[in-house]
């Protein structure tokens, strides 16, 4: 399978390591180089080679946000009043914690954001006091999840 247009390829066997890691990516190198029927030392120039390529972009934990009491999930599209605020507006959407995704999108906002809070007063709190308290934004539309129904990366 071509990865991208350096010509980098993963076969059979990295498709195994990264199928590995994706379930979890503390599993020991030496786990699944017995697994795949290869040496530790392959698997970690083939890791090496997948970060190289750009295909791996880090590792990292996945903190249950449930457990820190952050029980609300919420979608916001972000209506700015001009393009040239959009920015300005990023900048200061990162200075909120809660705000954990970013996108600009086409369609009817500029920007939609995805925002974990502890109740739907603190959702409100962070509308109303954080979000629409940023210069440019004219408006927000909200849509509260409520319940995450898939969550996975793109398959390998």
């Amino acid at each position: 399978m071509k990865v991208n247009d350096k010509g980098i390829y993963i076969d059979g066997i990295d498709k195994k390591i990264l199928r590995a890691l994706m379930e979890d990516a503390r599993t020991p190198i030496l786990e699944i180089a017995r697994s795949v029927g290869i040496s530790g030392a392959a698997i970690h120039q083939r890791l090496k080679k997948l970060y190289k390529s750009g295909l791996l972009a880090g590792s990292k934990f996945i903190i249950n946000p449930k457990v820190l009491g952050y029980t609300t999930m919420a979608f916001v599209g972000v209506y700015l009043d001009k393009a040239v605020s959009n920015p300005e507006a990023v900048k200061q959407l990162q200075r909120v914690p809660e705000v954990i995704e970013c996108h600009y999108t086409t369609g009817e906002w500029s920007i939609f954001i995805k925002i974990l809070s502890k109740d739907n007063e603190h959702l409100m709190h962070l509308l109303n006091k954080e979000i629409q308290g940023i210069k440019g934004v004219s408006r927000t539309e909200t849509f509260i999840s409520l319940q995450q129904q898939i969550n996975r990366q793109i398959k390998i």
